[in-house]
């Protein structure tokens, strides 16, 4: 019970893939400790599709008879994860989030999957996705905020979010075509990084739009996107926009050498602690002459889902959909659009791509990135702005989101509620400079603890219940992937 709870606490991946190499505690016995976690608050969440028991186990006790026979695959040897239930796992239901295909097994393993099988993790659960990777709402109900359970976590990654701020697994893998990472990660206060698009193949996951999807990790640490990125990473040969990009070891950038630009919203308490440990920061804007990346986005990922999900509305499958303002509306506008205009607004967004990964004068962005290019890296909170968003996925930039603390609840339950409002920030590099973003990051974690803190779900404080269904209400957000 002692160690249960330690372990529980204690989910850092880099200190608990420690106990696993020296044995102090074996992968099986870990492996059941987050099973338990998992049953335990999966149904107060609505965080968990399926709970890969047999599997788990299975896997765990071939990481302790290789260990035991001296063979150590490395710091996720062992380990528990979870994964979003785009990702195809062989004998297991990939539902996708939808009624349609809440039946559905594909009989193949995702690319990110073996990736993470060759390093020793341990699968525990497929996570909630919202439905068809849109928000958070899915046929089994709606995914909940670890840290204000009457808020619901947003983004379609919300399982991975909820399930890691919760501490049900040590780290997840969850994806993002437009605010799907960084959205849950920041309601649910977890560290997570949006790498350089095509980091990771995505053989084998559901898809929104080609051009823009991503997959990404949900950690506690900085320290631990770090190792997850490094196990998942590289060319998927199956995968056509999948890019052997080289990663540069976070763990030994000199920060003392880098200029970190912040815009005006941005959350100066990582600022100054980063100024403080001899970062240059200086403050800029962002000036671009699109009038509308979320416009150039929308045309882009509307028509790209109805290719993929043709056959489904046309059918009629649209109607048993689970949230009816959401792709059953956005299809049918979808098909709507005019081949010029998707051409026009796609040779547009191409432009911008390729303007990300080789800045010019005078080009459509030319502000914008030159101000980039001027940077090493920013702070900012991109994702506090629908717009800015759309532009940072759209170029392709890396993002790592992290915990910067709490605030009271603006109309609390009751005046001793322990529930909390979470602070996060946005950490953005260049394309291909994920490195950098991931060193700032963990400079600041390295003198802060924000992201060691957890939700007391099991004690909301005195005279606070949860009311079902919720009081609190908040709006949908027009999130995708």
């Amino acid at each position: 019970r002692f160690l249960s709870h330690y372990v529980s606490c204690l989910t850092l991946v880099l200190e608990l893939g420690q106990l696993i190499k020296t044995q102090q505690i074996k992968s099986e016995e870990l492996t059941g400790i987050f099973l338990k976690r998992l049953k335990r608050y999966s149904h107060v969440l609505e965080s968990v599709v399926t709970v890969t028991e047999e599997l788990a186990y299975k896997q765990a006790k071939e990481a302790d008879q290789l260990l035991a026979k001296g063979v150590y695959l490395g710091p996720l040897h062992g380990i528990p994860y979870g994964l979003k239930d785009i990702i195809a796992v062989p004998h297991y239901n990939t539902t996708w989030g939808s009624t349609s295909f809440k039946h559905q097994v594909l009989d193949i393993e995702a690319w990110v999957y073996k990736r993470l099988k060759s390093a020793g993790a341990v699968l525990v659960a497929k996570l909630v996705t919202g439905s068809l990777a849109y928000d958070d709402i899915w046929f089994g109900g709606r995914t909940r905020n670890p840290w204000n359970i009457e808020e619901y976590s947003t983004g379609s990654s919300a399982g991975p979010a909820a399930s890691t701020s919760a501490g049900m697994v040590p780290f997840a893998i969850g994806s993002e075509t437009a605010g799907s990472i960084t959205y849950p990660a920041a309601r649910c206060g977890v560290t997570a990084l949006r790498p350089t698009f095509g980091t990771i193949g995505r053989t084998g996951v559901m898809s929104i739009s080609e051009s823009l999807d991503k997959l990404g990790p949900f950690c506690r640490s900085a320290a631990d996107c770090t190792i997850v990125l490094d196990a998942i990473r590289g060319k998927d040969p199956d995968y056509p926009s999948s890019r052997r990009i080289f990663l540069h070891d976070p763990f030994s950038v000199d920060i003392t050498q880098l200029t970190v630009g912040y815009l005006e919203d941005a959350e100066m308490e990582v600022v100054h602690v980063l100024e403080s440990m001899g970062v240059k920061v200086i403050p800029f804007k962002l000036n671009y002459t699109v009038d509308s990346a979320q416009g150039i986005l929308n045309f882009t990922v509307d028509v790209d889902m109805l290719a993929h999900f043709d056959e489904w509305q046309r059918s009629c499958k649209d109607d048993e959909y689970e949230a009816q303002d959401q792709w059953p509306l956005e299809l049918r506008r979808a098909r709507a659009i005019p081949a010029v205009d998707y051409f026009q607004w796609t040779f547009l967004y191409l432009f911008i791509r390729k303007m990300s990964f080789r800045v010019e004068k005078d080009s459509i962005l030319s502000s914008l990135l030159d101000e980039v290019a001027k940077l090493e890296v920013q702070i900012n909170v991109f994702f506090s702005d629908w717009e800015k968003v759309c532009v940072g996925n759209l170029v392709g930039m890396p993002v790592i989101v992290v915990p910067t603390g709490f605030t009271e609840l603006s109309d609390p339950p009751s005046n001793n509620t322990r529930r909390r409002t979470t602070i996060t920030t946005g950490i953005y590099a260049p394309p291909d400079h994920d490195h950098i973003a991931l060193a700032l990051a963990m400079a600041y974690q390295s003198v802060t603890d924000h992201h060691k803190q957890r939700p007391l779900i099991d004690d909301l404080g005195p005279d606070d219940t949860i009311r079902y269904p919720p009081e609190a209400v908040i709006p949908p957000r027009q999130l995708r992937g």
